[in-house]
């Protein structure tokens, strides 16, 4: 019984302390990403406080959270819009690796973290937070621009990715040879293959299986075949997260829109507590060491992170000020670049450390850029003398447009 009131305290005073942390987030304007990681950092392990008798609850919390993270995600797109994507942007793609994913690899050579840190490092300097840069385009009014759709593809592109990322990560953590590793991506890439062909030429089937007018009904429903799949995938090796991102994407239509209203009060929860909980794993002693690596790392990956977007809204015919924005908006770190820390903890401890004031430089950085990037590049690239407008090119969007694209 002592156990138990010890866990319900625990639980509600880190739940009401996720709360008021959000609030004040929301009042200041930015993320509560750093604010959640700086209170695990504080009642974790070398923390003010350290929590013992809700660890294993908030362990399950955070697993959960991942799942929810990644399933409404793929609620977002349809397999149509993926495999269009990925036809057109492919480049994008290729460019936001080798950018993104060299300076974390190159980092972990020389740091003497050995060749499979390397690899997780390099995963957590890749991905762009989905969740961060969503908020930010609809703080900053821009879901209506043209540089949105540049960004939102190279979001895909990037967790698309991920299914075949993880499952090689989760193979060299877990010690397995060039044999064990290509048999689980292979079976990765078959089970994301399957998945893709039924969403596209079943996609309505499916979810009128699983559609339902009763509210409990779907969203019973949609959890449990969601955890039951996280969970199956997870014993396949191929990473419950990506199996959660493959049943969001299997869904469409109305029931994707159902499912994702019922799911994301328990998405934004559970994702609270996962972020809570890596730091709640890191003590604050172990940053010190590393903030000065993160630091330079942030710096560098938040530069080539706007050459990227610059590049991908190049490709798409964008002129001007959206292609600065472009960059700008996908500065921001997060919860995959947690989750890759998270997994790689167990193999290089000095990962988790690293990663958490990576994502906090960058999660508070990300939101910044998004909105001062295409301000300061306009004011360093002003010259005396400006070169002709071509009148077959479209127009530039500016603040008026953009404000009227929102209002649309």
């Amino acid at each position: 019984m002592h156990n138990t009131a010890a866990m319900l305290i625990e639980l509600g005073a880190i739940i009401l302390a996720l709360g008021l942390l959000g609030r004040l987030a929301g009042r200041m304007g930015f993320s509560p990403i750093p604010l959640y990681l700086l209170a695990g950092l504080a009642f974790g392990h070398g923390g003010i406080l350290p929590l013992q008798a809700s660890e294993e609850f908030t362990a399950t919390g955070a697993e959960i959270g991942v799942i929810l993270l990644l399933l409404l995600l793929g609620l977002e797109y349809s397999a149509s819009e993926l495999v269009t994507n990925l036809k057109t942007q492919y480049p994008s793609g290729a460019v936001d690796f080798v950018l993104n994913a060299v300076p974390g690899a190159v980092a972990a050579l020389i740091l003497g973290w050995g060749p499979v840190a390397a690899v997780a490092l390099a995963g957590v300097t890749w991905i762009s937070s989905s969740g961060v840069i969503a908020k930010v385009l609809g703080d900053l009014r821009r879901l209506g621009n043209r540089e949105t759709p540049v960004v939102l593809g190279v979001l895909v592109i990037e967790d698309l990715a991920m299914a075949v990322y993880l499952p090689i990560l989760t193979a060299l953590l877990a010690g397995a040879g060039l044999a064990g590793g290509s048999v689980t991506l292979l079976i990765s890439l078959g089970t994301v293959g399957a998945v893709l062909y039924l969403a596209l030429r079943h996609g309505r089937l499916i979810s009128r299986a699983v559609s339902s007018d009763n509210a409990e009904m779907l969203l019973l429903v949609v959890l449990g075949l969601t955890l039951l799949v996280a969970g199956l995938a997870q014993e396949l090796q191929v990473s419950a997260a990506v199996g959660a991102f493959l049943v969001g994407i299997a869904l469409s239509g109305e029931v994707a829109e159902g499912a994702s209203s019922l799911l994301t009060p328990l998405r934004d929860l559970f994702a609270a507590v996962f972020f809570v909980f890596f730091g709640l794993s890191t003590d604050p002693a172990d940053i010190p060491p590393v903030l000065l690596p993160a630091l330079l790392l942030a710096v560098v990956t938040a530069l080539t992170k706007i050459a990227t977007g610059w590049y991908a809204a190049r490709r798409a015919g964008i002129r001007g000020a959206g292609r600065w924005r472009a960059g700008g908006t996908l500065v921001a770190r997060g919860e995959f670049s947690i989750v890759i820390a998270g997994l790689a903890v167990g193999v290089e401890p000095r990962i988790g450390p690293l990663a958490t004031a990576y994502v906090l430089l960058l999660v508070v950085i990300g939101p910044l850029t998004a909105r001062w990037t295409e301000p300061l590049a306009r004011r360093l690239t002003r010259g005396p003398a400006a070169p002709p407008a071509d009148p077959a090119a479209p127009a530039d969007t500016d603040r008026s447009q953009d404000t009227a694209h929102a209002h649309a």
